[in-house]
């Protein structure tokens, strides 16, 4: 099986139509949710509602949040461009309008990737609709996901889950949060599973808000458990402890949100290059595809320089979510494309705030904002180091015990 590096036809009208989304209806209030942090972006509701319609429809392809589910079709061996592959490229093209009210979207939180990558059938149809958020980090466990203290105990019929949750996305706005939580803290990693914990029920608190260096649009929120009883339904796949497995089913999440991270990485870095090659035109610095880098003004190089290093977060983009669609194991190519999208798109929103001088600095244009939002891309749903400790242990094919 090969992948093509073309854009596939059948995707083209979706990544059209998010390209308009993100230029007609994202960028004009990206400044105004900017300033105004943590108040919801009401004309998201109307946006949802479009996009809503076309899942209903089937004309967006299972794209979004929860387009990341693994199905049996093309196992025939059969190549796949499936949905995994639409919502990378169609998550970039929002996020080249905005990533702070991409990620405020409804119904899109990384709770409903969670749902979609280890739900079963009963639970993906009685969770279809509601909006989640995920809650893993702890203020005592950061990249660790292995180390988390929050606890899920089964009395009779339910889970009585107790801990707190720190920089949980959409965790104010959001009807469910899935909350990762151990079954058994003396069996570690094998013990952690993910729960779906609607909104009101009692026990859980959202604390505060907190505010931030970007993505000021998206509310995150600290959330307390405090004997918060769910139905033991709502543990996310297989109850059973296996010391074996380990966590792989709940970190199977993360194989597929990465590449979703990455594309939003990937996004922002795109408009930054965008802009920053329309002020240098203005300013008279035109690049020139056909000489080399040496031979041109030392802007147009540093451009030409930036424009490679976005191509190849591109490519490991599309390379994970196209592994996900042909059913490979991409555990290695989503950290991959995760942490070089990551670091180059901080590396390039922040050289084109350079680039730009005093006109990238100021609030004139979006090349500070994006500078600011694309931070955190490297930071979540795991960091540059721990996606570069993944890699290696998968590469030198090591344990986490030891590799560490």
């Amino acid at each position: 099986m090969a992948i093509n590096l073309d854009d596939p036809k059948k995707f083209r009208p979706l990544v059209g139509q998010a390209h308009q989304v993100a230029m007609n209806m994202l960028r004009p209030i990206s400044r105004k949710y900017d300033k105004a942090e943590h108040e919801y972006p009401k004309e998201l509701d109307m946006l949802a509602a479009m996009i809503d319609g076309l899942s209903e429809s089937g004309a967006s392809e299972g794209a979004g949040a929860a387009g990341v589910k693994r199905t049996d079709d093309g196992a025939d061996g059969a190549v796949r461009n499936g949905t995994n592959l639409a919502s990378v490229m169609s998550i970039a093209e929002m996020c080249w309008g905005d990533v702070g009210l991409l990620l405020s979207m409804p119904r899109q939180g990384l709770g409903n990737s969670a749902i979609a990558s280890v739900a079963n059938d009963e639970q993906h149809e009685r969770f279809d609709g509601v909006w989640a958020s995920m809650a893993i980090t702890e203020p005592g466990t950061g990249s660790d996901s292995a180390n988390i203290r929050t606890t899920a105990v089964l009395d009779g019929d339910e889970y009585v889950i107790n801990g707190e949750k720190i920089f949980v996305t959409a965790g104010d706005r959001s009807d469910a949060v899935v909350v990762w939580a151990t079954l058994d803290k003396e069996l570690g990693r094998a013990a952690i599973k993910s729960f779906v914990v609607p909104k009101g029920t009692p026990g859980m608190t959202v604390e505060r808000l907190d505010h931030k260096l970007g993505i000021k649009a998206s509310d995150t929120a600290t959330i307390r458990f405090e004997n918060c009883r769910v139905p033991k339904e709502n543990l996310l796949g297989s109850p059973e402890i296996d010391v074996k497995q380990g966590f792989a089913g709940a970190m199977a999440t993360f194989d597929n949100t990465r590449p979703l991270v990455a594309s939003m990485a990937v996004g922002c870095a795109r408009a930054a290059l965008d802009l920053t090659r329309e002020l240098l035109e203005r300013a008279g610095v035109t690049v020139d595809y056909d000489r080399p880098a040496l031979a041109q003004h030392a802007a147009a190089a540093k451009l030409l320089q930036m424009e490679a290093d976005w191509e190849a977060a591109h490519l490991l983009m599309l390379q994970a979510a196209w592994m996900a669609d042909n059913r490979k194991p991409n555990s290695l190519e989503a950290s991959m494309a995760k942490a070089k999208a990551g670091r180059v798109g901080s590396d390039i929103t922040l050289s084109c705030v350079e680039l730009a001088g005093s006109v990238g600095y100021s609030e004139g244009e979006l090349l500070e904002k994006w500078a600011r939002d694309s931070k955190i891309l490297d930071i979540f749903e795991g960091t540059q180091q721990i996606q570069q400790l993944i890699v290696a242990r998968r590469v030198l094919g090591l344990t986490s015990a030891e590799l560490k």
